[in-house]
């Protein structure tokens, strides 16, 4: 049975991520050519090694520490998935709040977890007045049709520095209604 609870900064450490397995491997990915969005084949591994988890720890502690949102799934004890969402709002009008991150364990994938996180993503955005969850997304086939099935769409406003950081990522937003 999978736990859902808030992580407060001190528990945030790279041991916290010892049954976390990153991998992804993608085929596909959406590019946006002319104005048009396409399919692509462009065909990589997407895992994360030590240097990856370091930083990862050190974004989620400043998250945790500036009033955003860090939740994790726990299985057996052991987490399986985490999402963040930044404490402030973005936007020309202040109508976004960052998702940061959502990932699930590769083993654990397609049981609802990301469902579940994303859903109280939400319900933390809402409760700080945002309007929509703006999301800089990895641009894999699998995670963009997660991403839609969330209900999101390609952002109004796109975020020049998540831009400039990935490039190759989507832009999306998703209404908080």
């Amino acid at each position: 049975m999978i736990k859902y609870r808030n992580l407060n900064a001190e528990e945030i450490t790279p041991e916290l991520f010892c049954a976390f397995k990153r991998r992804q491997e993608v085929t596909d990915c959406w590019r946006k050519e002319n104005g048009t969005w396409v399919i692509k084949r462009a065909p990589f591994i997407d895992d994360w090694g030590k240097d990856e988890y370091e930083i990862l720890v050190h974004c989620l502690k400043h998250t945790a520490e500036t009033g955003g949102f860090v939740c994790g799934a726990f299985l057996n004890q052991e987490l399986k998935g985490f999402v963040s969402v930044e404490g402030g709002l973005t936007g020309s009008c202040l109508q976004y709040m960052d998702l940061s991150s959502i990932h699930i364990s590769q083993d654990v994938r397609g049981q609802g977890i990301g469902r579940q996180l994303f859903s109280m993503a939400k319900n933390f955005a809402k409760k700080r007045n945002a309007k929509k969850l703006y999301i800089s997304a990895h641009s894999a086939v699998e995670t963009q049709a997660f991403y839609r099935a969330m209900g999101c769409k390609e952002a109004e406003e796109y975020d020049q520095a998540h831009v400039e950081k990935e490039p190759y990522d989507c832009q999306l937003e998703c209404e908080l209604l």
